[in-house]
């Protein structure tokens, strides 16, 4: 039996005429209480970076908004709780495109990719390779070439199983002729910043954050390469990996409000309304440019849920290769 589509499942789960009434009251009156916006990883990584400037600009939209941190399984299960929650616009999920399409495609997932309407992205957003300065690469080559001679020795860390990173990751590797380098998983960018700065792991695959930045820029880390098709605006000295030799290794993320699927669209509309009133604010905007992210000051739920699409559709091919699990 085949499972019908999301916008089909979506539209159908709002056929009842009862149903129909009580959402409208209930969008009529929205919000009424603190919103409360989950970030499915641990704190003080590029998560909070993101959302934690959207909950500041919020209060004038749509009053109190807080921030909870749920971490773990690379985003699956502060997603996962999301999910379950009713669906009346009170939690929302800054979801990205490990949380809402890789983790969904991968075998035995902790929810579906039906289970969430797109709201609006926020940001568009670069990986890059990291590295402790003591691995003795200047650039992507001389790390796959330091990586052949000492295989089993390397190791990178992501923010956990399932994650865009790990998904470059594994892509590195593979295009590389098959490197030796293990994958390491952690709760959230920030611990594994951590060990990245102290020398616990030699590299690590994160988004490209401001904390990043500073850190290549003193000296305790060494930025090799992003995965966009250009280099970006905040640090023009990091090659691209396509001018590093590598022209596939490529990998574009976002990071978006979303919310459980039956959320009523007067709900959801009111959400994307406000946040793209709040995109206009040029700090906002400066702000999020300067971590190296780019801010979306006019996506919308049809515009959003189409990326989320699009990056399936590339991606899906690429996870049934390497045989990718969930958790």
């Amino acid at each position: 039996m085949s499972l019908p589509s999301r916008r089909q499942f979506i539209s159908a789960a709002g056929a009842g005429a009862l149903a129909a009434i009580a959402s409208k009251g209930r969008a009529a009156d929205y919000p009424t209480r603190p919103i409360r916006l989950v970030i499915p990883y641990a704190a003080g990584g590029s998560g909070d970076q993101i959302g934690r400037p959207w909950v500041e600009k919020m209060t004038s939209q749509l009053g109190p908004v807080f921030v909870e941190n749920i971490g773990g399984a690379g985003g699956a299960i502060g997603t996962a709780v999301v999910a379950r929650e009713k669906p009346d616009g009170y939690s929302l999920l800054l979801g990205n495109g490990s949380t809402q399409v890789i983790i969904p495609l991968a075998e035995s997932p902790a929810y579906s990719a039906r289970d969430f309407r797109a709201v609006y992205r926020l940001v568009s957003s670069a990986l890059v390779f990291a590295i402790h300065p003591s691995v003795p690469a200047q650039d992507l080559q001389g790390l796959i070439s330091y990586a052949r001679a000492n295989p089993g020795k390397l190791s990178y860390g992501t923010p956990g199983v399932g994650t865009g990173n790990h998904l470059v990751g594994e892509m590195f590797k593979r295009q590389s002729g098959g490197l030796d380098i293990v994958h390491i998983p952690y709760r959230g960018v920030a611990p594994a910043t951590n060990d990245l700065v102290s020398g616990q792991i030699p590299l690590l695959i994160a988004v490209m954050s401001m904390q990043l930045q500073q850190l290549g820029r003193a000296g305790k880390i060494r930025l090799l390469a992003v995965t966009t098709d250009a280099r970006l605006s905040g640090t023009p000295e990091v090659p691209t990996a396509v001018e590093s030799g590598m022209p596939d290794l490529r990998y574009e993320g976002w990071f978006g409000l979303f919310v459980p699927s039956l959320t009523p669209d007067a709900i959801v509309d009111r959400i994307a309304q406000s946040t793209r009133a709040a995109m206009a604010d040029q700090a906002l905007q400066a702000a999020y440019r300067s971590q190296g992210l780019e801010p979306d000051r006019d996506s919308s739920p049809d515009k959003f849920e189409r990326v989320v699409e699009a990056t399936s559709a590339s991606l899906g091919p690429v996870i049934k290769s390497i045989g990718l699990k969930a958790g």
